[in-house]
């Protein structure tokens, strides 16, 4: 199993997707019960730009039990692939899930700011993503507007007169 699981992310990794999917599949249909073997196989499809296929995958992996980094890629990857499909509200629930379960993955928050876009709430992606930028940014240019851009970031729609 080892073996041919490097093979097939040593393939992904040097480009050969295709051939790193074909192998994917080999190894979930050997090791259906293996929650990182579907993981691997949901990453396979992505890569391809197959979104519609890796959706099953990333599905059985959490349910099987992933855990660790691992479900944290893993949810990502679903809740972007369900954005990526016009699926907004499971994307929601995904990246909520996953944000309680990390809460320190910026990438999480990013990615369920471009949700919250499709969704039409463009002042809670705006305020996540500014408080992502301030809290991760090395931008001495930025960070010298630290403290007005954390102020701002929840009060983008207000107008002080």
């Amino acid at each position: 199993m080892e073996k041919d699981l490097e093979i097939a992310i040593e393939l992904r990794k040097n480009g050969n997707y295709e051939e790193s999917n074909e192998l994917m599949i080999k190894l979930v249909k050997k090791y259906p019960k293996d929650a990182f073997m579907h993981y691997q196989c949901a990453w396979s499809f992505d890569v391809l730009g197959e979104e519609s296929k890796a959706v099953p995958y990333y599905e059985k992996a959490i349910d099987l039990g992933l855990s660790g980094a691992e479900l944290e890629g893993a949810l990502l990857g679903l809740g972007s692939t369900y954005r990526t499909l016009g699926e907004y509200e499971k994307s929601q629930n995904i990246f909520l899930k996953g944000i309680e379960l990390f809460p320190n993955n910026k990438a999480l928050q990013v990615f369920y700011s471009m949700t919250l876009y499709n969704l039409n709430a463009h002042s809670a992606a705006m305020e996540i993503l500014l408080t992502c930028l301030v809290e991760t940014t090395k931008d001495q240019e930025i960070l010298k507007y630290r403290k007005a851009l954390e102020f701002y970031a929840d009060k983008l729609d207000k107008i002080w007169k």
